[in-house]
């Protein structure tokens, strides 16, 4: 599975710099000098990044071969991204990537199944969209309390809802 670590934006400046919206936690290590990243549409790439740094809280990186402010325009809204199999797994049992979270099997803690998670959204607390087959989707915020368990392995995890949030 790929996943996106930053979207190419507008060119800064005429040598072929350009702006990159992060989307990742770790731009450091996804933006080093040398590293080989991945394209969406992947005909844009891969792109070699020759160089990155910060101004004004923006990333400005400038990739190999591309050397004036139109070859920069092009690249524009390209989304630059990784396979799901370079991230390393996270240390804490309980904290998960959004891209294991995704379509797992969603059932009530009486066995009864639910839909299945089709987003992750992070608006000050992180919810499960979840896809239901005979009701809109529905938003469950993704704590213990509701979630107590999630089984990236065997595809499913469990939320033990409140009255009313299906």
């Amino acid at each position: 599975m790929q996943l996106v670590v930053g979207r190419i934006g507008r060119p800064h400046g005429v040598r072929g710099e350009v702006t990159v919206e992060v989307r990742t936690d770790d731009p450091e290590l996804r933006f080093a000098p040398g590293t080989s990243i991945a394209t969406d549409p992947p005909g844009r790439g891969p792109l070699v990044v020759e160089g990155r740094r910060w101004h004004k809280g923006l990333l400005l990186v400038s990739f190999a071969g591309i050397s004036g402010r139109d070859a920069a325009e092009d690249l524009r809204n390209t989304m630059l991204v990784i396979d799901s199999a370079e991230v390393a797994p996270l240390d804490d049992p309980d904290e998960f990537h959004d891209h294991q979270l995704i379509g797992l099997a969603v059932e009530t803690a009486s066995g009864e199944p639910v839909g299945e998670v089709t987003d992750v959204l992070h608006h000050g607390q992180d919810l499960l969209v979840v896809r239901r087959k005979e009701a809109d989707d529905a938003l469950i915020p993704f704590v213990k309390a509701l979630v107590p368990v999630v089984d990236v392995e065997a595809g499913r995890l469990v939320v033990d809802p409140p009255e009313g949030l299906l």
